[in-house]
């Protein structure tokens, strides 16, 4: 018979060196000590804050967790690209949290935050161009 304490788990996967886990992540989201993923890399934006042209609120409001999203929605220019070198910690370890994804309706088609079907849009541009098109004609 086997004995027990010979058999043994599997070893939960070791953490590379200088890299930084989405734990490690969210200790630091707060004005004193603020990281922020982007783009799969963690930096320290901690010291830039009061430059930062758009407010330090907006930094602490997605400090602490994935920001990529929110960096890119705001169209950052090549010289906003060009700091963050300076400010990089590491690669980013683990699995991030996804956000919430679009809602879907029960016919299946995509709808927007406020319930509105997002495909009536391009149907009712499609419909004003060909009732153009016709009156033209």
């Amino acid at each position: 018979m086997a004995d027990a304490s010979s058999s043994t788990a599997p070893a939960a996967p070791v953490q590379p060196e200088g890299t930084y886990s989405l734990e490690q992540l969210k200790e630091h989201n707060t004005r004193e000590s603020l990281w922020m993923l982007l783009h799969d890399k963690v930096y320290d934006i901690t010291a830039f804050m009061d430059e930062h042209p758009g407010g330090d609120e907006v930094l602490i409001e997605e400090a602490g967790r994935d920001a990529t999203e929110a960096f890119e929605d705001v169209g950052h220019s090549d010289e906003a690209r060009g700091m963050l070198p300076k400010m990089l910690l590491g690669d980013f370890y683990g699995e991030k949290k996804s956000k919430s994804k679009k809602s879907v309706s029960s016919t299946g088609g995509s709808t927007s935050s406020s319930g509105f079907p997002i495909w009536v849009v391009p149907v009712a541009l499609l419909a004003a161009f060909l009732a153009w098109r016709v009156f033209l004609a």
